[in-house]
């Protein structure tokens, strides 16, 4: 089990620290992270030490749903904290300092599920103190949101959909584009011919 230990800075910045015991397995995390505004989006989760590549920074936490129960409890919420396993068909409702990690096309960090089914936020390179930790969201299913990007970065995507998403939105449109445009063909065609009876 995670525990979080909450404190305030002088600041009035939530202050987290994750300790995880030996005790229930888990190896100990002595991650400073800190939560602060951020210039991608509102709140962002930092890191008060430097993090080495490869080290898990914060498990993403929160009850297990499935996606339909997501769709239905969140309809109406303009912001949501769900992070979908496996499939897609259950998420993570997530409650976590995690949560407030943000999107980033070039993150510093990327996550992964274990073998227990606990999804982990782990480092892809070397970050030093005081930085914001990112990683890449890969979205799906969005509707029509277009899930704009705000990250920055030199090889921002505009959107914080996943490179495969992009291609099936893309292609989507482009095939009802090219339905959209045989029915006006066929208006027009249609149009001409009851003109030629007339």
């Amino acid at each position: 089990m995670l525990r979080c230990d909450f404190g305030t800075s002088r600041n009035h910045q939530t202050h987290i620290r994750n300790a995880s015991f030996t005790e229930y397995g888990i190896e100990p995390l002595l991650m400073g992270l800190i939560v602060r505004s951020s210039a991608i989006h509102a709140a962002g989760c930092y890191t008060t030490s430097s993090v080495r590549k490869g080290e898990r920074i914060v498990e993403y936490t929160g009850r297990r749903i499935s996606k339909e129960e997501a769709d239905a409890l969140y309809t109406d919420y303009p912001v949501t904290y769900l992070f979908g396993l496996g499939d897609g068909s259950i998420v993570i409702d997530g409650f976590c300092t995690a949560m407030f990690i943000n999107h980033s096309c070039d993150g510093n960090s990327e996550t992964s599920e274990d073998e227990d089914g606990r999804v982990w936020i782990t480092a892809l390179r070397d970050i030093p103190a005081d930085a914001e930790i990112t990683y890449d969201y890969c979205l799906y299913e969005g509707g029509d949101d277009p899930c704009t990007c705000y990250c920055g970065a030199s090889n921002c995507r505009g959107t914080m959909y996943s490179a495969t998403e992009i291609k099936r939105r893309k292609a989507e449109a482009r095939k009802a584009l090219k339905k959209k445009r045989g029915k006006r063909k066929a208006a027009k065609t249609s149009a001409r011919s009851s003109k030629t009876k007339a």
